[in-house]
């Protein structure tokens, strides 16, 4: 799946359910089941760049999220790469580096987040 706004708006809602995980964002606060979509999730996530990667650059601000490694940008809107945080958290693909109350002292009040993307065997090495 191409990373595209419209592609992380669509499996955004897709994913919100009633019985869902309650994830928070930014500002948004959604309750998603994210079963089946796993792998478009961690797809959509690994096309940001490798600076995000918790195996390359360790985490990025969510400021530069807005542009594929290629240096494409994807969307022009944070409420977009908002949602496709918030996907990659309910996966467990994706964290916070800091909690949100320690954020005000950051680039913009705004979160830096890594791609959780170390398989278990090279997180123990």
């Amino acid at each position: 799946m191409k990373l595209l706004s419209q592609n992380v708006e669509k499996l955004f809602k897709e994913c919100l359910s009633e019985n869902g995980t309650l994830v928070e964002g930014v500002i948004v606060k959604a309750k998603l089941n994210i079963t089946g979509h796993e792998e478009d999730i961690m797809s959509l996530l690994l096309q940001l760049p490798e600076n995000f990667y918790q195996s390359k650059g360790g985490g990025w601000s969510f400021l530069c999220a807005n542009e594929t490694k290629d240096g494409t940008e994807w969307t022009g809107l944070h409420t977009i790469i908002e949602k496709l945080i918030v996907l990659g958290i309910a996966a467990g693909k994706a964290k916070y580096l800091l909690p949100k109350n320690l954020w005000q002292a950051l680039p913009g009040e705004m979160p830096y987040f890594v791609i959780l993307d170390k398989t278990e065997e090279s997180s123990h090495e």
